[in-house]
């Protein structure tokens, strides 16, 4: 996605589809309108075919990043900051989809919103999820490296991002 995208996608940084098929992981760059409507984001994934369900990575002016899995129509949704949904649709369509109060404005805190356990069953706990998203010191496409790496797809995540952010 060119940074003219970025702009018109209201500072989407990038969004990135992982699925699993025959032991493997496929990653796939989804199009920019998938990255700021939350509804087109889970038709996008859901189209997508996965042993596991598809995972939709989303990452949001350097501040915040969306996870979401899709297997059927069953979807699973992880905020990393539930503050986003004071100034984000995206985010704000998230915490909707969610069925949470929005976010107090005066509340500074930075806290997940959603289901930690969206990757447990893939290999990373609820705990350690939430302790990464606990860790201010990363940016969201840093923590999604992360979340990626752990899932065994780390390096083609990261090439991804190469080919997504030239």
């Amino acid at each position: 996605m060119s940074s003219g995208d970025a702009e018109a996608t209201d500072g989407v940084d990038f969004a990135v589809a992982a699925s699993h098929e025959d032991g493997g992981w496929t990653l796939s760059a989804l199009p920019s309108n998938a990255a700021s409507e939350l509804d087109v984001l889970l038709r996008a994934l859901g189209q997508l075919r996965s042993e596991v369900g598809t995972l939709g990575m989303v990452s949001v002016d350097e501040e915040y990043f969306v996870l979401a899995r899709v297997a059927g129509t069953h979807v699973r949704l992880l905020l990393s900051d539930i503050g986003a949904a004071t100034e984000s649709p995206l985010a704000a369509a998230v915490i909707a989809r969610l069925e949470l109060p929005p976010p107090d404005e005066d509340d500074e805190r930075v806290q997940p919103a959603g289901d930690l356990g969206i990757l447990a069953d893939l290999g990373l706990p609820a705990r350690d999820l939430g302790a990464m998203c606990d860790d201010l010191d990363l940016y969201p496409d840093e923590l999604l490296g992360d979340i990626a790496s752990r899932l065994g797809f780390g390096r083609d995540f990261e090439e991804m991002l190469d080919t997504v952010l030239a």
